[in-house]
């Protein structure tokens, strides 16, 4: 499948590499389909590219990559919204946000997938141990500067 995005111009997705949120993510209710494309070999982050908006994209990551235990505590209804019968098939990403050198992932408003089926949602978590901007990681000087040269 080709897909159009700003960032990458048309992107040959493989339909395995396809994620629906039947629910949107949120401020974005009515962007259901979404690809996920690697960022680069070995990188643990990823752009969730929308099939139908070129201008919409995320970064996100496995938040287990900074917070070893981080577990996402699920109600029944949410795993059965997205079929999810087994907790082993369940793949959770977060949303990565850039505030100066300091790169954030949004661990109250994780993105659960069902990697059976590539359904999704995303919850809305009231556990005040994470937070909207929970640091993940600075970039390093070096790695800044080429971006903005």
């Amino acid at each position: 499948m080709i897909i159009t995005t700003s960032r990458f111009g048309q992107l040959e997705v493989d339909p395995a590499r396809l994620i629906v949120f039947d629910e949107g993510i949120l401020g974005f209710p009515d962007r259901r389909d979404y690809a996920l494309v690697q960022t680069g070999a070995g990188s643990g982050f990823y752009w969730l590219q929308s099939v139908d908006v070129q201008d919409l994209a995320f970064v996100v990551c496995d938040p287990r990559l900074f917070v070893a235990d981080y577990q996402v505590p699920v109600k029944a209804e949410d795993l059965e919204r997205i079929e999810l019968k087994d907790a082993e098939n369940a793949q959770t990403f977060v949303i990565v946000n850039k505030i100066g050198d300091l790169l954030t992932g949004n661990f109250q408003g994780p993105l659960v997938v069902n990697v059976v089926n590539r359904r999704a949602r995303q919850l809305v978590l009231s556990d005040k141990r994470y937070s909207t901007r929970h640091p993940l990681m600075r970039i390093p000087k070096a790695a800044a500067m080429e971006k903005t040269a």
